[in-house]
């Protein structure tokens, strides 16, 4: 990542680009403007609920993220995107069951104006879903310069000053990196031969990079974080970030592991089961997509509980997580977690969680806060993986070499220093020792006095 020499003003407006316009979309899409409206908070959010400290002893203060750092205003938001089914984003919220009719009829006029473009589609690599509503070019190169050409519609028709694409579709089915993944060269070959390891969501990427439209990736998918598009990132100067959204499961993960390790608490198992019924549950059906979605579940454990580091604790945990497809309850995602865990002299001990939440109504926020960070990262010059972004990943990006933090505080801490540095603020730490200095040399000066 670039270190940023500027930071551009938010002025105009700020295009939203999603591919996929189904629960996480439409949620996400709809709250923005029930906030508008005055409807109903942002809860979740940090850009617009959460506060940051600044300052030390007597100049400390906290401000509202939003109000600390230049992000662009709710109301110069515009969303556009792509979908394998033609229903406006009214008809797609109503689909996804997600929001209560009262809400969403409040907001009717707005979302039924926005209409999905076709999609880029290939169902060897989400088989539980098909779609009529997608592009007639079967050629990746072309449907690329087609993927192209409606990012530019889409930013002259709402005058967007900026853009970006956050990916809120579907999880592909696994695969592994190959060489057509391993450079631009190779890639961009891949494309014009059709090579079928190059995915759709890779072909979005693709062209929102070539675009310098910065890119997060929503679903757990192999996609922006194969060389070939790290490479392409950094020759146009363009922020990248993903992984999978941390929502549910593994954000209680992220949560209660650190205070496990902090207690030095040992680990003998942790074992994960989920159910949900919407769409994405559908997908996930399929095991080669649950694949991918495991793997990416699976590595949050390993990145807290360090087994190498303190075997005696944590060198044996057997970590096991499961989904599975329940339709009757929709887009409410229930999650249950038994955890085996043992403390002094080994007796042993267990923790039991029964998280009842809303998928979309957790990620909604995580794609506002996305492509608001997103879009200052542009405007401050910052370019490539954006590490301090990992807080809203299971599988934080970084850069070749570096081991990814999954510990949720210090995810937080690492955002929002970054945000003091870009304020031309000081970075805070959790020692708490040079604030405690600080006050110690004001006493000294007082008493002398």
């Amino acid at each position: 990542m670039n270190i940023p020499s500027s930071l551009v003003p938010a002025t105009g407006r700020l295009g939203v680009l999603m591919p996929g316009l189904g629960a996480v979309a439409t949620t996400f899409v709809a709250g923005v403007l029930a906030a508008r409206k005055g409807l109903a908070y942002p809860a979740g959010s940090l850009t617009q609920a959460a506060h940051i400290q600044t300052g030390k002893g007597a100049t400390e203060r906290s401000s509202l993220i939003r109000d600390f750092v230049p992000l662009t205003k709710l109301d110069d938001l515009v969303f556009g995107g792509w979908d394998i089914y033609p229903d406006n984003l009214y008809e797609a919220a109503r689909q996804a069951n997600v929001l209560e009719r009262p809400l969403l009829d409040q907001l009717q006029e707005e979302l039924a104006a926005i209409r999905p473009m076709k999609a880029v589609f290939d169902r060897h690599y989400v088989r539980n879903l098909s779609g009529e509503w997608v592009k007639e070019t079967t050629n990746k190169w072309e449907q690329v310069q087609d993927l192209m050409a409606d990012i530019e519609q889409f930013s002259l028709i709402n005058h967007c000053q900026r853009l970006v694409m956050v990916w809120c579709a579907s999880t592909e089915r696994y695969h592994e990196p190959g060489p057509v993944h391993m450079s631009l060269a190779a890639f961009e070959k891949g494309l014009h031969e059709n090579d079928p390891a190059i995915a759709p969501s890779m072909l979005y990427a693709y062209a929102a990079l070539k675009m310098r439209v910065p890119f997060a990736m929503g679903a757990p998918n192999l996609c922006v974080d194969i060389p070939a598009l790290e490479e392409l990132a950094r020759l146009t100067n363009t922020p990248i970030g993903g992984k999978d959204f941390k929502t549910g499961q593994t954000l209680m993960k992220t949560i209660i592991a650190p205070g496990l390790r902090a207690r030095a608490l040992g680990v003998n198992g942790w074992f994960s089961t989920n159910i949900l019924g919407n769409r994405d549950g559908l997908v996930l059906d399929a095991p080669e997509n649950f694949q991918t979605k495991e793997v990416s579940k699976g590595r949050v454990l390993e990145g807290i509980l360090d087994g190498e580091l303190s075997p005696e604790l944590w060198g044996d945990i057997h970590h096991k997580v499961r989904i599975e497809y329940y339709p009757p309850h929709g887009d409410n995602k229930e999650g249950w977690d038994n955890i085996d865990i043992f403390g002094w002299l080994g007796y042993k001990m267990q923790i039991k969680v029964n998280f009842l939440c809303r998928d979309s109504i957790l990620a909604a926020p995580v794609v506002l806060d996305l492509a608001l960070f997103l879009d200052l990262a542009q405007r401050a010059g910052m370019s490539g993986i954006q590490e301090w972004l990992g807080f809203y990943w299971k599988s934080p990006q970084t850069e070749p070499g570096a081991s990814p933090v999954h510990d949720l505080f210090q995810q937080l801490n690492k955002l929002e220093n970054m945000l003091r540095y870009l304020m031309g603020e000081e970075r805070m730490t959790t020692f708490g020792l040079d604030q405690y200095e600080e006050e110690t040399a004001e006493v000294e000066s007082e008493t002398h006095s």
